[in-house]
């Protein structure tokens, strides 16, 4: 007799067609790792760890600005796009005739 055909889910209402994809990292996760690529970015690779950190904070708060917040989120974000402001001013201002900044 084939015990269970036909009726694979019945003891485990939530195994199939209920949870969300496990298949990439949660929205905490993704707003840790967006704050310390953020505040990695001030120290190096700026100009590319700051949008990492944008995207991530953005993806951890849900693509969306309402809601719960999230505060590794909203720190990835905010700071990532600080950081890619900054690694932006400083290879403008080293593109120019000048030696940075000042």
């Amino acid at each position: 007799m084939m015990a269970g055909f036909g009726h694979g889910t019945r003891g485990y209402p939530r195994s199939r067609g209920r949870t969300w994809s496990h298949t990439g990292p949660d929205r905490a996760t993704l707003g840790i790792i967006g704050a310390i690529c953020a505040v990695a970015g001030f120290f190096a690779l700026g100009i590319v760890l700051g949008p990492v950190a944008i995207f991530c904070g953005w993806q951890a708060m849900g693509r969306s600005w309402s809601g719960e917040r999230n505060v590794p989120a909203l720190v990835a974000l905010v700071l990532g796009a600080i950081d890619t402001l900054l690694a932006a001013i400083a290879l403008a201002g080293a593109a120019t005739w000048g030696n940075g900044l000042l």
